[in-house]
């Protein structure tokens, strides 16, 4: 019989774990390509054999996406996945726009076809856009269960942007970790606050691998959502987090409406920044798409350890890369502490920015009086830190999770943004997360 011939639209994650899930040892489809996309430098790379299994003794080529029509065309592909995370659903739309033009089918994956079943409670910890505040969250619930006297682990959505044959499953426990495993800049964000918790973290390309290998060290898994995209694994508790700041945005980005509507906990975050209309226009869509779900209304209040060095300061504002790129917010904690703690001037790092730094802000043209923390591999990384250092400024506010420092040599003072999730009233996290006592 004819195999499905078949190419895998994503971004190095949720891609990878729908062919792992179901078409890796499926003799009915022929997986001739991934294309890839959002994140810089990830094609022309190869999913490997190791990871590819018997089917494909040579792996998969993996290509931009802007390749798409001419790749259907080529290996008369029948069908074509989409999925990667966080795009509108006009988007993707227009995606599959391409792709029946070209004569194949589109098609979307779900929970029942890629969910991997754990023998150890699930707490969930997503969101319907980038930047809502998913890493304090997940924090706060790690923080709750440990108290409770769990062994907690976590597991992160995927961020293999190296040598996918080397990161089939990655366990992060120390600093020293993160430097074995090359990590950039995106994955420390992610990890390091953490492994300052004292929190194992495991990630990588295989999650059925990193399942079994979490379940031995856990009392209870917590997963530590990326971008809008639903969990890899079937979950006992999932927690949903929306952004009063973005009203609207909830229930029209994919697959962010999903998690929406899926979820057993709705988290308001920001509630202390956002207007009370846009927070009851929010309400309202929990109401109209999952009125059973438990809401939790929270704040993520900012803390700065010296903020003497913002006072009356001309300042540059660093902040986390992905909420401000394919997330679509202009600002972040950085840019608010900058406000709160007394900066004389927010600089505008474009004149100094180069190499892809540069090209950041030509592709994403909201951007303004913020520097993503853009660090997508050790080039990039030497670019942010030369685009920080030609920064005629006086200090440095860096919103990122993560201490910069360690990364680079920051020639002026620096001064880290932190933020926890705060919730306002009842129920609180403590008490939805009884049920794992």
């Amino acid at each position: 019989m004819k195999r499905i011939r078949t190419i895998i639209m994503g971004a190095a994650g949720r891609d990878f774990h729908v062919f792992n899930t179901y078409f890796r040892d499926n003799d009915l489809y022929e997986v001739v390509a991934f294309t890839a996309t959002q994140i810089p430098n990830i094609e022309g790379r190869k999913y490997p054999p190791v990871l590819a299994g018997k089917l494909y003794p040579d792996g998969i080529p993996i290509y931009p996406e802007s390749q798409l029509e001419s790749l259907i065309k080529e290996n008369k592909v029948d069908q074509v996945v989409f999925a990667y995370s966080d795009v509108s659903h006009e988007e993707v739309m227009h995606k599959a726009s391409r792709v029946l033009s070209s004569g194949a089918d589109f098609r979307l994956m779900g929970p029942k076809s890629t969910m991997l079943k754990s023998t150890k409670p699930v707490v969930s910890v997503c969101a319907v856009r980038t930047g809502v505040g998913k890493s304090q969250t997940t924090r706060r619930v790690c923080e709750i269960l440990k108290k409770m006297g769990k062994k907690v682990v976590a597991i992160r959505h995927p961020m293999p942007y190296g040598d996918l044959s080397e990161q089939i499953c990655q366990r992060f426990a120390t600093y020293e970790d993160l430097d074995r495993h090359k990590c950039t800049i995106e994955e420390r964000e992610e990890y390091e606050p953490h492994i300052d918790m004292g929190i194992v973290v495991y990630a990588g390309v295989d999650y059925g691998v990193i399942l079994k290998e979490a379940e031995k060290e856990a009392d209870v898994i917590v997963w530590d959502g990326g971008n809008n995209d639903f969990p890899f694994y079937h979950t006992d508790m999932h927690i949903v987090l929306v952004d009063p700041h973005r009203p609207g945005h909830e229930v029209k980005y994919h697959p962010g409406e999903t998690n929406l509507r899926m979820a057993d906990v709705v988290v308001i975050n920001k509630i202390d920044t956002a207007s009370p209309e846009a927070i009851d226009a929010v309400r309202k869509s929990i109401e109209e798409v999952n009125p059973k779900a438990q809401v939790i209304e929270a704040a993520s209040p900012i803390f700065v350890d010296e903020p003497a060095k913002i006072k009356g300061k001309k300042v540059l504002v660093v902040e986390d890369g992905p909420t401000l790129t394919h997330g679509e917010m202009t600002y972040g904690a950085g840019y608010v502490a900058a406000k709160k703690y007394g900066a004389s001037c927010i600089i505008d790092p474009r004149p100094y920015a180069v190499g892809s730094i540069k090209e950041t802000y030509a592709k994403y043209t909201h951007l303004s009086v913020i520097l993503p923390a853009m660090g997508y591999g050790e080039a990039q990384i030497r670019e942010l830190e030369e685009t920080i250092n030609r920064a005629e400024c006086e200090a440095v506010v860096v919103g990122t999770p993560i201490d910069l420092g360690r990364v680079m040599k920051i020639d002026k003072p620096a001064v880290r943004v932190r933020y926890r999730l705060q919730e306002i009233g009842a129920p609180t996290l403590e008490d939805v997360l009884q049920k794992f006592r």
